[in-house]
């Protein structure tokens, strides 16, 4: 899937380049940057964590419930309890995981093309992608999210 990901990042900044001939129009970000400069994003980082830990602490906890169960068929049913349970937090952590990256992309992609239409950019693409030329806007859309409109 990433190969795929940056062939079309490639294929999408040949066209772009293809296109136009100066390079200023064409702007490019570090998205992995942003998001570590990103204050929504290290809070959701942290959230995410802290449910991890908390399904960590579960499993700490059955396993010494588990030791002190002395038959093999309350062994059997504490292991199937502790399964669906066990299961059912994974579920919620990964929904929480999904619905914070989703937030976090969507606020940085608004600030993104806000630096679009004021910088008056063709185009913005992975810096990934860019070998020479172009402009680097990843500050600016850093200042953009810490200027709290997103």
């Amino acid at each position: 899937m990433k190969k795929f990901s940056l062939t079309a990042l490639l294929i999408a900044a040949g066209l772009v380049f293809g296109l136009k001939t100066d390079a200023a129009g064409l702007g490019y970000i570090d998205y992995q940057k942003v998001s570590d400069a990103y204050p929504v994003a290290q809070q959701a980082i942290k959230e995410v964590d802290s449910k991890t830990l908390e399904i960590q602490q579960f499993m700490v906890d059955k396993e010494k419930q588990y030791k002190s169960l002395d038959t093999p068929l309350k062994k059997q049913n504490f292991e199937e309890q502790t399964a669906r349970e066990l299961k059912t937090k994974q579920d919620a952590l990964m929904r929480l995981r999904a619905q914070k990256e989703e937030l976090v992309y969507n606020k940085i992609q608004a600030a993104t093309k806000q630096v679009l239409v004021e910088q008056k950019l063709d185009a913005i693409v992975d810096y990934r992608v860019i070998f020479i030329g172009g402009v680097d806007i990843t500050d600016l859309v850093i200042q953009k999210l810490k200027s709290g409109q997103f």
